[in-house]
């Protein structure tokens, strides 16, 4: 492996984001978190809502309304058909563990 390689293999995961929630099923919540990761793109900042530290039950339903059509939106019905309802709970319970953005 040359140098520069394993250095990034060293030092990724500190620039990845906070550290894993508390728990046993680490690949589980390593996906969860590289699921919310996506999420971060339009809803970490900008003129998205923010979704780190808000409840855990108010992004699975917001997720399940987009993905069965109730609450219009023309990306997020796409994306949230895209996981199951095991994957919108994870991903909503690692963002709801996330602290809230800093408001100005």
């Amino acid at each position: 492996m040359r140098p520069a390689h394993w250095l990034a293999g060293l030092f990724l995961p500190l620039l990845a984001g906070p550290a894993l929630p508390a728990g046993d099923d680490l690949p589980a919540r390593l996906q969860a978190r590289n699921r919310a990761a996506s999420c971060m793109t339009c809803h970490g900042a900008g003129p998205m809502p923010a979704l780190s530290g808000r409840p855990q039950a108010e992004i699975v339903a917001a997720m399940r309304a987009f993905r069965d059509g109730s609450r219009e939106s023309t990306v997020m019905q796409q994306i949230a058909r895209g996981y199951t309802d095991a994957q919108v709970v994870a991903i909503a319970a690692w963002l709801a563990a996330e602290p809230a953005p800093a408001r100005p």
